[in-house]
């Protein structure tokens, strides 16, 4: 009589008529590591998934076009431009997007200062009219900063933060002079006007 028998009372046998093991019957997975591997296949993937997407994003936004004739290729960013208002809006909110999803990956606060930066002087210089979407086309803000997220957001060497504190300073300072100096032409520009029609 064989002692080999399954829950049913039925034998376990193989094809060569010798007994199975139990484990060797049935050998299901579902133990809390093997779940756990799973998420971080999954884990491991969503960088790479949000870098595609942010790759594509600053693609259209810089560098959907080529300019015929040349091998210079712009975006809608310095199209949206020609928009007022809600042009340079709406270019701001897919830019602001990009950094979102940056910091959501952890890339360093002094990286993220620098993207930050990347995106006023765009929004900044481009804001004036024809000048900024000439600036918009060649600064290619969105496309920068998706190079300084790959770039950093594993494991940066120190100087590379160390570079985009001294960027982050750079670029703050020349918004604070360039509004500044807007400011003094805005001014100067409306005294002149005002003497013109004879009120000064």
């Amino acid at each position: 009589m064989n002692d080999s028998t399954d829950s049913t009372g039925a034998s376990a046998v193989a094809d060569d008529g010798e007994p199975l093991e139990p484990d060797a019957i049935v050998d299901f997975d579902d133990s809390e590591a093997a779940v756990r591997g799973r998420g971080d296949i999954d884990s491991a993937a969503a960088p790479e998934a949000t870098l595609d997407r942010l790759h594509t994003v600053s693609f259209y936004l810089d560098e959907a076009f080529e300019i015929p004739g040349t091998n210079y290729r712009i975006g809608i960013d310095p199209l949206l431009g020609l928009l007022p208002g809600i042009g340079d809006a709406t270019a701001s909110a897919l830019s602001a997007y990009i950094l979102v999803e940056a910091a959501m990956l952890g890339v360093p606060r002094a990286t993220l200062a620098r993207m930050f930066g990347n995106v006023l002087l765009d929004a900044t210089v481009g804001s004036l009219p024809v000048v900024g979407d000439v600036f918009d086309a060649a600064w290619k803000a969105n496309v920068r900063n998706v190079r300084l997220l790959e770039a950093r957001y594993e494991d940066p060497p120190r100087e590379a933060v160390e570079a985009d504190r001294r960027f982050l300073v750079v670029a703050v300072v020349a918004v604070m002079l360039l509004l500044v100096a807007l400011g003094v032409v805005t001014t100067l520009a409306v005294v002149w006007l005002l003497g013109q029609v004879g009120l000064l």
